[in-house]
């Protein structure tokens, strides 16, 4: 194992030998000098991992020697000693760069919990350029925006997987960006020059979805005017992506499991089966698990998709991604709208920072994109960001609430609720939860049914069995 190399400055023989001897391990190799220049003169030489320096020193003290760290071997951590009577210039070293400080006298425990913290620092500042590089050297990248620890184990696991062409489910809520995930993978892998084939579970009815899937011949059934071939073979060689897959019946999904044990696909009202070779990729913003307790989805296809799963975390748990958000597409519909919108006024992104975005990154991209078309200056401000209420204020607009809980925005939250509750007060909670995702998408029932994650054709049952006509929906 390569050991860790560690430069210690000091005019003070005694502090070098007794460094040396806290530090005399395999694991360390110390260098030690009594001088700022002569420690200039080894960081020309030789890299390190670790600068130890003392604070005063006769000729360069160690704010030179900091600095001349800086400029050489800039991603090196440095360590300043110093006398109780200098702590105050030794907190100045820390806003010149120094990671830390340690006072005289010290214990050998003491200096060694300073360094192992300072190497931990540096380790995670190589990881994390390790990554950039990586993130730098592949395509589709460019499309993600976020630098928080939650998004960088993503973009690990993306470039993890591209290289192979195992099944990959990614889970996450609406509008975390799961599609662009599945793009990536298939961008940066071998089957990157092939098609990239997407399918929406949720959209489509059930005989039209298998069609669109499988294919089907001539005259199979009413309406079948010419044989198409299915998404599964428009997809041979490249990668086939089914959105929302826990849309998908039951009969379908044994058909699709059917598929991938057999590597074939018999189109509707065929007799020959057809040879596919795809990679496969799945996505839900449901908990397949839970689903397949309730027997509503089939266990043998969980774990047929679940081989490397990839959870994309929700807005609300990366907030320090929020501002990045907000920059990316002021400057992106500033452009396509023709508008020269300078920034964002602190009071408006106060309240967007503040915000809980239950609808992720993709309501992020909508409210910029209002407040930018409804923007009258060059500076984004509160009045443009129509998203809250007028009349709370500065406060951002309230969750919906029924008798205090509050109304759940997917059918997965809907159903935990309902197994809570009993009688009339079940259907009660489902017209609330209908009419707020109504109000949510402007009673445009195939947003709402989208994003509360049910089959339109589901959707529009509930309403009719609710009796929540469109007379009702006018007046939401």
């Amino acid at each position: 194992m390569e050991r860790i190399s560690i430069l210690v400055v000091d005019d003070e023989a005694v502090i070098r030998e007794g460094l040396k001897r806290i530090l005399d391990s395999g694991r360390f190799a110390v260098e030690a000098c009594q001088s700022g220049q002569r420690a200039i003169e080894l960081l020309q030489e030789h890299e390190f991992d670790l600068i130890v320096t003392d604070l005063k020193m006769p000729g360069m003290n160690g704010i030179e020697v900091l600095t001349a760290v800086k400029t050489l071997q800039p991603d090196v951590p440095v360590i300043m000693i110093t006398g109780y009577a200098s702590v105050d210039t030794a907190v100045e070293a820390m806003k010149c760069g120094a990671v830390d400080y340690i006072t005289k006298p010290f214990t050998p425990e003491q200096f060694l919990e300073k360094l192992e913290r300072a190497l931990e620092q540096r380790h995670q500042l190589l990881d994390e350029m390790y990554l950039k590089k990586e993130i730098s050297s592949h395509h589709g990248f460019n499309r993600f925006v976020g630098e928080s620890k939650e998004m960088q184990k993503v973009y690990r696991r993306i470039i993890q997987v591209a290289a192979t062409t195992s099944t990959v489910l990614i889970t996450g809520e609406s509008g975390t960006g799961k599609e662009l995930v599945a793009r990536a993978i298939h961008d940066n892998g071998p089957r990157r020059e092939q098609p990239f084939v997407a399918v929406d579970c949720s959209a489509l009815a059930e005989n039209l979805l298998e069609s669109e899937l499988f294919g089907h011949v001539k005259g199979s059934f009413t309406g079948a005017v010419q044989t198409k071939v299915g998404l599964f073979k428009v997809a041979d060689g490249g990668t086939l992506f089914l959105d929302e897959v826990s849309n998908i019946s039951l009969s379908t999904q044994a058909k699709l499991l059917r598929a991938f044990q057999e590597r074939q696909i018999t189109p509707i009202g065929g007799t020959q089966p057809v040879p596919i070779n795809i990679h496969l990729i799945a996505a839900t913003n449901r908990n397949l698990r839970t689903m397949v307790g309730e027997g509503a989805f089939r266990e043998d296809l969980f774990f047929r998709l679940n081989v490397i799963p990839i959870d994309l975390p929700p807005l609300r748990e990366r907030k320090g991604d929020v501002p990045l958000l907000i920059q990316h597409f002021l400057r992106r519909f500033s452009v396509a709208i023709g508008k020269e919108i300078r920034g964002v006024a602190p009071d408006a992104m106060a309240m967007l920072e503040a915000y809980a975005y239950p609808g992720n990154v993709r309501e992020v991209e909508n409210i910029i994109e209002r407040a930018v078309v409804l923007a009258e200056g060059d500076i984004i401000s509160r009045e443009d960001l129509d998203q809250f209420d007028s009349a709370g204020g500065n406060e951002p607009r309230r969750e919906e609430t029924f008798f205090g809980a509050r109304i759940p925005v997917t059918a997965e939250e809907l159903k935990e609720m309902k197994r809570h509750i009993r009688g009339q007060a079940v259907e009660e909670i489902e017209k609330a939860f209908l009419i707020s995702a109504l109000k949510r998408n402007n009673c445009n029932v195939t947003k709402a049914a989208e994003e509360t994650g049910i089959l339109r054709t589901n959707f529009q049952g509930m309403l009719k069995r609710l009796g929540i006509s469109s007379r009702t929906q006018m007046e939401l």
